[in-house]
């Protein structure tokens, strides 16, 4: 079943996502696993919002492919990451709306 993953990152700054994204490239080689990313910046940092095949396949992207990222860029602090089952997704923009068991 599809993972929700929530991410707070205090001390990430908008360079320092940019040039994460740069780095690993997920937008161009997308991960195993991945199905919707979502973030943004307020005044406590950075705020991620993810759907993933599995808890699993986020954690494997993360070890093989982010966190060498992270360490090379220097975002300092440790994410608060959480984990739930996706029970809806609603994206009209999207132009199609998912099912649970699609995803």
């Amino acid at each position: 079943m599809a993972t929700i993953m929530l991410m707070h990152w205090r001390e990430a700054t908008p360079d320092q996502y940019d040039q994460a994204r740069q780095k690993v490239r997920w937008d161009q080689d997308t991960p195993t696993g991945a199905k919707l990313h979502v973030s943004g910046f307020g005044d406590d940092g950075l705020h991620v919002t993810d759907v993933w095949e599995s808890e699993q396949t986020f954690n494997d992207f993360f070890q093989q492919r982010l966190a060498p990222a992270i360490q090379e860029i220097g975002i300092q602090g440790q994410p608060d990451v959480k984990f739930f089952p996706l029970h809806g997704i609603f994206a009209p923009a999207l132009g199609k709306n998912e099912q649970v068991a699609d995803l």
